[in-house]
């Protein structure tokens, strides 16, 4: 199974095994991560699931749409890394990707 490594905001790193076709936020959410709150439940309407991605990882995403841009428009910790972890589907391409779970709004 690919792994997802996961930075919490205390910096304790994890590394996740995740199912192919599940998105990232259910990957870290099954994994136990709790502070993840991803309170719409992948619906692309929070932006609760704001996560940093390892820039090595970053042309291997889909591109971002309107709904995400304007998401995290509304967060205090974007940057050019930043992605909804809901957004990204979760596979073989990604196995090894690192995420760092944002800042809480």
């Amino acid at each position: 199974m690919p792994k997802l490594i996961v930075m919490t905001r205390e910096g304790e790193e994890r590394t996740l095994e995740g199912e192919t076709g599940l998105s990232v936020m259910e990957v870290i959410r099954d994994g136990g991560i709790d502070e993840l709150l991803a309170l719409c439940g992948g619906c692309c309407s929070c932006a609760t699931c704001h996560v940093h991605v390892d820039p090595d990882f970053a042309d291997r995403l889909p591109p971002m749409g309107p709904d995400e841009d304007d998401l995290l428009d509304s967060t205090s910790d974007r940057d050019a890394t930043s992605r909804l972890s809901c957004q990204i589907a979760f596979g073989p391409a990604l196995d090894g990707m690192r995420v760092r779970i944002a800042a809480e709004d």
